[in-house]
């Protein structure tokens, strides 16, 4: 699983936020990387796992960071009954400053690959030098973020959280770092056998109706017409309903796409996609 980082670490210094703009040359504060492995030293993020697992891919740590030295304000948020995300409880809690409303275009442009064209220069990525002015603003995205979680820690001051949620929240958090082993040989079968069965399927249909795309809602529906039966809809209730009247061959053929419209195996494409490269699917638990 890839995970892209924002080039931008941000240090709170005395109540003041700094960024430390790596993607342009400058250096991460010794003291801030020391922080960072210091179980000491308390770190604090809105859905602090986010940031704690993808610095520790960025650091080159051979395990997770300790959850024990971090705590999360979106925890922290929940406990108090407000919103499950930094905007909403910025907004909740009308906050002078607010998370700024341009940072998912600015995520989507700086941290998710781009599609290669001949106006980009076949780029697969945009760096800062690609536009100075968006990646100026996405670094007061990224000071306006660390701002919003201090006001909200500040607003919240007078209820903390009691300490036995802290270590139900270390305990959920080992429990994601550790993941759910998979057995890979079975997901790579089923997927298989899923495609094997969907190909046969399909081609039982093609010879029955002689259509291009049997799945197709619209040459489906166009086929029935030409067989006498009109049909709204061609979901799974209204064929259950339809397989009750109707004769061969309409009845071979929607009995053939009841079982193309199968979604079990859809369970098992989720696992490849997820698992990690020991084999375990991480983060699987929102605490």
């Amino acid at each position: 699983m890839d995970i892209t980082v924002p080039n931008t670490i941000l240090e709170i210094v005395t109540g003041k936020v700094q960024i430390i703009d790596i993607a342009n040359g400058e250096k991460i504060p010794a003291e801030v990387m020391q922080a960072l492995t210091d179980n000491q030293i308390t770190k604090w993020a809105f859905n602090a796992q986010f940031e704690r697992i993808c610095l520790s891919r960025w650091l080159g740590c051979k395990c997770y960071l300790d959850p024990s030295s971090w705590k999360c304000s979106m925890v922290w948020s929940a406990y108090m009954g407000l919103p499950l995300s930094l905007e909403g409880t910025g907004t909740v809690l009308g906050l002078k400053k607010q998370k700024l409303i341009e940072g998912k275009d600015l995520i989507r442009y700086f941290c998710k690959p781009c599609k290669p064209t001949k106006i980009n220069g076949d780029r697969t990525r945009n760096l800062p030098s690609h536009d100075l002015d968006k990646w100026q603003l996405f670094k007061e995205y990224n000071q306006r973020d660390i701002e919003v979680e201090i006001a909200i820690q500040q607003k919240l001051a007078k209820f903390p959280v009691p300490d036995n949620v802290w270590e139900e929240y270390r305990l959920d958090q080992n429990i994601n770092d550790r993941g759910v082993k998979l057995d890979m040989t079975l997901v790579n079968n089923a997927i298989q056998a899923d495609e094997r069965s969907r190909s046969e399927l399909m081609q039982f249909m093609k010879e029955l109706t002689e259509l291009d795309n049997p799945n197709s809602v619209v040459q489906m529906k166009k086929w029935l017409v030409e067989k006498g039966l009109e049909t709204e809809s061609l979901g799974k209730k209204a064929v259950i309903e339809l397989l009750k009247t109707v004769s061969s061959p309409i009845d071979r053929v929607l009995q053939l796409r009841q079982m193309l419209s199968k979604s079990s195996v859809k369970k098992y494409s989720a696992m490849k996609n997820v698992v990690c490269a020991n084999g375990r699917a991480r983060g699987m638990f929102q605490f």
